[in-house]
């Protein structure tokens, strides 16, 4: 992890695109200014992680359903083919 110290409207550049500014300070949370492509996806942490849980959930919810579905076009036993 690379730490940087910065100052308010002091701003650092990822790649050639993307400019984070630090537009306040008070106390001990900061405001950022993110200046990048729309193409690049911005979330917070938290939010990414909600999103990824929830993606992986609803594939697995699917899978089973896929599952269930061939599974019942399985002739049973009992049933005359």
């Amino acid at each position: 992890m690379l730490i940087l110290t910065r100052k308010k409207n002091e701003t650092l550049r990822i790649g050639d695109d993307i400019l984070i500014t630090i537009v306040d300070i008070q106390g001990d949370q900061i405001r950022l200014g993110i200046t990048a492509p729309r193409e690049v996806s911005i979330l917070r942490q938290e939010l990414y992680e909600a999103v990824k849980n929830s993606n992986t959930q609803a594939a697995l919810t699917l899978q089973n359903m896929d599952m269930l579905s061939l599974l019942k076009k399985i002739p049973k036993k009992d049933e005359k083919e």
